[in-house]
């Protein structure tokens, strides 16, 4: 048999075998020009997605899980990954635009390939750039790793603190845990695009390796109130795909 090339496909994960619930996702994605299939961990390999589309609501099947497995796996980190929320129906009721995930403890290395890739680090020796770090610990060993890059580092521990320090000092990074002692990252993304001076900022989520299952129930079920049954349209969704591309 001859070789049979696949045409580069974005994946739908968290979804186990509902394919029902895929639907209108599916739809939004196709009218956008892309292939698509419902995939799981185990099916990486030589073939890769060009990006994931995670569900990340209470309906996944352990969304987090595999959000964990994927930027805990150096063969499948650098796979682009959209969260988003699908209702038990599988409408898409939130879209999450990050821009990245590090699992903690970070890699200094990672951090550096994957900012300079990005082309964020290219004017760290001509303007002096602030990063954010948003966490109730304080993430010293994020914070130095950021600082060894030249950028200088301001600590925020709330996100109420963040929006407080953002919108008068306005970051050009923002690394954030992805629970807060007042709200998720994903609130706080909600929160800095009311601003119009910081929002797009670009947020980095991290996430701890050993995410326990009830942070995990606990997190998609913060992001279902966050949404409040939200619906969003098929034009709103490609809108959304081509500014990111």
């Amino acid at each position: 048999m001859g070789d049979t090339q696949r045409q580069p496909e974005i994946w739908l994960m968290g979804l186990g075998c509902e394919e029902d619930r895929s639907a209108t996702v599916r739809e939004y994605l196709t009218h956008a020009g892309y292939s698509v299939a419902c995939r799981s961990v185990d099916e990486f390999g030589e073939a890769k997605p060009i990006g994931v589309v995670l569900d990340v609501s209470p309906f996944a099947n352990d969304g987090w899980g595999i959000l964990l497995d994927l930027k805990g796996n150096p063969s499948t980190r650098d796979v682009p990954v959209l969260p988003v929320f699908l209702s038990q129906e599988g409408k898409v009721g939130g879209i999450f635009p990050v821009a990245g995930f590090f699992t903690l403890p970070i890699d200094p290395d990672y951090l550096m390939k994957k900012l300079t890739v990005l082309g964020l680090t290219d004017d760290v020796e001509t303007w002096d750039l602030q990063v954010m770090v948003v966490s109730k610990r304080g993430e010293e060993h994020v914070a130095k790793a950021i600082t060894a890059l030249g950028f200088e580092v301001v600590n925020a521990y709330t996100g109420k603190e963040a929006v407080a320090l953002a919108t008068t000092g306005r970051p050009y990074l923002v690394f954030c845990s992805v629970m807060l002692p007042d709200m998720s990252v994903f609130e706080l993304m909600e929160r800095f695009r009311l601003f119009p001076q910081v929002r797009n900022v670009p947020f980095f989520v991290l996430v701890k390796d050993n995410m326990k299952d009830g942070e995990r129930i606990a997190l998609s079920r913060q992001v279902e109130h966050l949404v409040r049954k939200k619906e969003i349209s098929r034009d709103e969704f490609v809108a959304y795909l081509r500014r990111r591309g």
